[in-house]
């Protein structure tokens, strides 16, 4: 059996951490993670993998990883960094198996350490195994010393080694008969792919908080969190995992079986809002299509006499698009985002950290100059960020800046897998949208109403998780849990 934990490289000092949190992100909630698998003798695997994650790069730039296997052993290749950063031409030269998984990182649950990045190995009495996960349980304290209890060692913070320690502690005989007893005991948000010697295993929690879909090609099958990793490696959308559903893959074909009883579907409503990309489906949904008829119905909703509509890249563009085309106002470019900011390890002056936007994003001053602008973008979190964006437009010569945002005011914090922060950070938490208005310049300020967000991603409201919006948690919080992200002071430190 052969493990190659690869160490860290790369620099993870808090100038590190200082710089990604500066350059990287935005206004709008950050995604936890991405996964993939795939099955497919006599292809280069770990390649495949490399492009399935480059395609998910979006969904996290902390950390990356390959696990490849051809039945005898499991090898385990992870860094800090972007995809491309992590691997080389070198890499793959022992990165041969039949069998591979992927994983890209941003962290909610556990620090940005090379100790949490995943796949993570185990060696359980089954045999080897490595697992990579996206989501976030709500009951890992619980399980952790219950773990504890029992002689489980624990050298990351993740609560994706909680799962690793809980299915080693199963006595079943296969890795099925593990996933399907400790599976049912835990509880938050999980879409986990699992590589054993037996083969590949793909598992979404009861609840479907967060995407998986399952591909074929050429008598190979994939693993995603989204369909348009599987466009990108050439491999046909067959469907989503369900909620509550084992998949398992290896020779044989695809076996499918439930691990628990079915519950209220509940996926994050902001996979369609920002998280995913715009050529993804999820419900059978063109996300592209979906942000394209919210913009049309912001248009609906809050009609304003304007020169120019404009999104904030990328995720605001589609819903630009059709508010401008709902409008009959000109679409237009008006900020111009530099792609090339991922995780950089050379710490910046103050002068230009104080730049803070204007490094990711840079106003077109030909186009706004002297006109009157509709902004659309997906969700206001802080408003640090959008205050900013309203600043550089007027130094810019925008005559008005009227912000429209494609989602209701994100009021309550998330507990499975984003990062929206405790909830005296969120700004519309305690003030009101006039108040909003004015602390970030713009000359007006509208949010999308919930019944058209709804409509626009074409599935039923009960489908959906909208806690951030409405405090309507699918899964019961712990009550230290919520009261480490629920306490609100009586105004928000904007």
């Amino acid at each position: 059996m052969l493990v190659d934990l690869k160490g860290p490289r790369l620099s993870e000092s808090s100038v590190a951490d200082s710089v990604l949190t500066t350059l990287s992100r935005g206004d709008s909630p950050e995604e936890e993670c991405g996964v993939f698998g795939v099955y497919a003798p006599g292809e280069d695997v770990a390649r495949v993998t490399y492009f399935g994650l480059y395609a998910l790069q979006h969904r996290g730039q902390e950390s990356a990883g390959i696990a490849v296997t051809s039945g005898d052993g499991i090898l385990v290749v992870k860094d800090m960094g972007l995809v491309s950063q992590v691997f080389d031409e070198n890499s793959f030269v022992t990165l041969k198996g039949d069998y591979a998984i992927g994983h890209v990182r941003y962290s909610t649950t556990g620090s940005t350490h090379w100790e949490n990045a995943q796949p993570l190995y185990e060696a359980t009495r089954r045999g080897p195994l490595a697992l990579a996960h996206n989501g976030n349980l709500v009951n890992t304290s619980e399980l952790r010393e219950w773990l504890l209890e029992r002689g489980s060692t624990f050298t990351s913070t993740t609560d994706t080694e909680v799962i690793c320690a809980l299915l080693n502690s199963s006595d079943s005989p296969t890795t099925e008969g593990a996933i399907e007893e400790v599976f049912p005991r835990m509880r938050g948000a999980y879409s986990v792919v699992i590589l054993t010697e037996e083969g590949l295993f793909g598992v979404r929690d009861p609840h479907g908080i967060r995407p998986l879909c399952i591909g074929t090609r050429n008598g190979g099958t994939f693993l995603a969190s989204e369909t348009a990793a599987l466009d990108v490696v050439g491999a046909k959308y067959l469907r989503e995992v369900e909620p509550g559903e084992m998949v398992f893959m290896n020779r044989d074909g695809i076996k499918s079986r439930r691990f628990a009883p079915p519950a209220r579907p509940a996926l994050c409503i902001f996979e369609f809002i920002y998280f995913a990309r715009p050529d993804s489906i999820l419900y059978d949904r063109v996300l592209y299509n979906a942000r394209k008829e919210m913009g049309m119905h912001l248009a609906e909703e809050a009609p304003v006499e304007a020169d120019i509509v404009i999104g904030v890249p990328d995720s605001g563009v589609p819903s630009a698009i059709g508010f401008a085309e709902k409008s009959r106002i000109p679409f237009g470019q008006g900020l111009i985002k530099n792609r090339y900011i991922g995780r950089t390890f050379i710490e910046p002056s103050q002068s230009i950290r104080q730049l803070g936007v204007r490094i990711k994003l840079n106003p077109l001053k030909q186009v706004i100059e002297g006109k009157r602008l509709v902004v659309v973008d997906d969700s206001i979190v802080r408003g640090t960020t959008s205050r900013k964006i309203v600043e550089i437009l007027k130094e810019a010569g925008a005559r008005e800046v009227h912000l429209r945002i494609s989602s209701p005011p994100i009021q309550y914090p998330c507990f499975y897998g984003i990062d929206t922060a405790v909830r005296s950070e969120l700004i519309a938490s305690s003030q009101t949208v006039g108040e909003i208005t004015e602390f970030l310049g713009a000359d007006s300020l509208y949010y999308l109403g919930m019944d058209n967000l709804v409509k626009s991603c074409g599935s039923p409201r009960d489908k959906f998780c909208t806690a951030c919006f409405n405090d309507i948690y699918p899964i019961d919080v712990p009550d230290n849990l919520m009261m480490s992200k629920f306490r609100l002071e009586e105004k928000s430190p904007a």
